[in-house]
């Protein structure tokens, strides 16, 4: 039996990063689900929705770092006006910017709730958003997109949509990134750019993605309408009200916040060292 947010709970926290966002470092995001997912783990938080928007910013995965020119990858995308991070969990290069609407959602880990279901809950959550447009929304790898993955979300084989997880402490963050507005190929494209320049066509230890861009798009092109980041939110929290789930903005208690900012040094630490 697939796991819906209101059988997780019934009441929710919201902490609404989706304009504070762009007033305060990407890599706090990842600071930030961390520190839900420790105190959410431990029952010391409700199960928590963060929606959370960024400035121009390239979020590389681990295996990305290590690439053999990462050096002059990264400064590339530096003269292309973004900044540049290594997150903390698996994936790949993926985009951040004011049209991409990133979401976690931060339970506590318990049996019932295994990696594909984490996955699968995403994925039911974004139909259900969707579901005044009557469009039929795909979960499957997009050869040809950046950062593919099994739960790639697409409608008529575009992707716009990519879901990730990380586990820790007792806590699971199942992560979105929403492209909504903007153009999904330039997006594309410019990570491709990245690969070309942190490759240079030296050997690699992993298999880097061949990146076509038509096989991406925003949501906004793809249902020829305006879905915004506002739009998109009160789509998402729609949805939630929908299931009877009951939302609560209480803001970070102090220990909450003594602990982000352990996590906050402790990721600036680790991103100092990649580069």
């Amino acid at each position: 039996m697939s796991e819906t947010l209101s059988s997780i709970s019934k009441q929710w926290r919201l902490l609404d990063h989706s304009t504070l966002g762009l007033h305060f470092p990407p890599l706090d995001s990842f600071a930030y689900d961390d520190t839900l997912c420790t105190f959410v783990g431990r029952d010391h938080s409700l199960p928590t929705i963060r929606p959370w928007v960024h400035n121009q910013t390239i979020v590389l995965g681990i295996q990305d770092s290590r690439l053999p020119h990462i050096h002059d990858g990264i400064q590339h995308l530096h003269s292309a006006g973004y900044e540049v991070i290594v997150r903390n969990s698996g994936g790949l290069a993926v985009v951040l910017d004011p049209g991409i609407l990133n979401v976690s959602l931060i339970m506590k880990e318990n049996q019932s709730i295994s990696i594909d279901l984490g996955y699968d809950m995403m994925y039911r959550f974004i139909q259900k958003a969707l579901s005044p447009y009557k469009v039929s929304i795909e979960a499957r790898e997009i050869a040809g997109s950046y950062c593919p993955g099994s739960y790639d979300l697409s409608i008529n084989g575009k992707k716009f949509a990519g879901i990730s997880q990380r586990r820790i402490r007792g806590g699971v963050a199942v992560q979105i990134y929403l492209c909504l507005t903007g153009s999904g190929g330039d997006r594309a494209r410019l990570i491709r750019s990245f690969y070309e320049h942190a490759v240079k066509q030296s050997p690699t230890k992993y298999t880097y993605p061949d990146i076509i861009p038509t096989t991406m798009a925003s949501l906004s092109s793809l249902l020829n309408e305006e879905i915004d980041v506002t739009k998109g939110l009160h789509l998402l929290l729609e949805a939630m009200l929908q299931e009877n789930i009951s939302l609560s903005t209480t803001a970070f208690s102090q220990e909450e916040h003594a602990w982000f900012l352990e996590q906050q040094v402790r990721l600036r630490k680790r991103n100092e060292k990649v580069f």
